[in-house]
């Protein structure tokens, strides 16, 4: 009757307790509430309008999978010209995207701290916690 681990076992163990795994928040950079959405896809474009037509036709049906199939095999077997009034609608948001991206971008690099999410008065109220104003530097002299 053996008591303890054998020698692979206990390694594995040892290995497990030794690395702190990260999870996947914690890997995750801090996401930028004002940064704007990436725009859908041509095929995407055309699953909000199926979504609603699928709905309409079957009532019952509430499965998301069973939707995103029906949606898929319907996209595969539309050609080209069925599919071009959902890539331009697609092109038109990318180019939105990319001029709101434009912008975004430019307020970052230009310091960001004018359109904070935090109110001026929320920013001196913080200043004043740390127990550091201005009025305190110009009393040193």
């Amino acid at each position: 009757m053996k008591v303890g681990k054998s020698k692979a076992e206990s390694k594995k163990a040892d290995g497990r307790l030794a690395v702190k795994k990260q999870t996947k928040k914690e890997r995750q950079a801090a996401k930028d509430p004002n940064k704007p959405k990436r725009p859908p896809s041509a095929f995407f474009v055309f699953m909000e309008d199926f979504r609603k037509q699928y709905k309409e036709k079957h009532p019952n049906t509430k499965s998301v999978a069973v939707i995103g199939k029906a949606g898929g095999d319907k996209w595969k077997s539309m050609d080209g010209d069925e599919k071009a009034p959902f890539v331009e609608i697609a092109a038109q948001r990318k180019e939105e995207y990319e001029r709101k991206m434009e912008a975004y971008n430019k307020k970052l690099a230009g310091g960001g701290d004018d359109d904070s999410d935090k109110s001026k008065s929320e920013i001196n109220d913080e200043d004043d916690e740390d127990g550091s104003s201005g009025d305190d530097e110009e009393d040193d002299d």
